[in-house]
């Protein structure tokens, strides 16, 4: 019997290989959420009114750490569930600011892929470029991970 959800081997993904997640809107909750679990508690996260005073930037803005965190969720469920054994290295430029309300997604394309000196797995390197749903890059990292090989 087949498992649905599992994710790629390492040694199935190709370098120039690229594929997308799906949409992810960010909510007021999402950010009220966040903010509180981590203690990111910042006035700029928390007063509605600091942009008026402070000539910031103006409404309810996501922190950078939220969209990172969200399109690793959704990269996590549908690309290394039962795969994904490390995460190694994290290279991150956020690009522009992401608003309650926004509507994400990662498109990601793989860069460089090889195999570990012992053990059935591999180092997968993938650019990961967040879009907004006016198709503007809010943020893009490269990432390195070790991921499980095929049995």
């Amino acid at each position: 019997m087949r498992t649905v959800g599992i994710g790629f081997y390492w040694n199935d993904l190709n370098v120039g290989e690229k594929f997308r997640t799906l949409n992810r809107t960010i909510t007021d909750a999402d950010i009220v959420q966040f903010i509180g679990v981590t203690g990111m508690v910042e006035t700029i996260f928390t007063d509605l009114s600091f942009g008026d005073h402070h000539g910031a930037i103006k409404g309810r803005v996501s922190p950078a750490a939220l969209v990172y965190t969200m399109m690793e969720g959704l990269l996590c469920q549908a690309t290394m569930q039962t795969t994904g054994l490390a995460l190694l290295e994290v290279h991150k430029k956020v690009l522009a600011p992401v608003f309650a309300g926004d509507t994400i997604h990662c498109e990601v394309e793989v860069t460089h892929t090889r195999a570990t000196s012992k053990g059935n797995r591999g180092i997968v390197t993938t650019t990961n470029n967040v879009v907004n749903q006016k198709g503007e890059m809010v943020m893009t990292y490269t990432a390195v991970r070790m991921m499980a090989g095929r049995p």
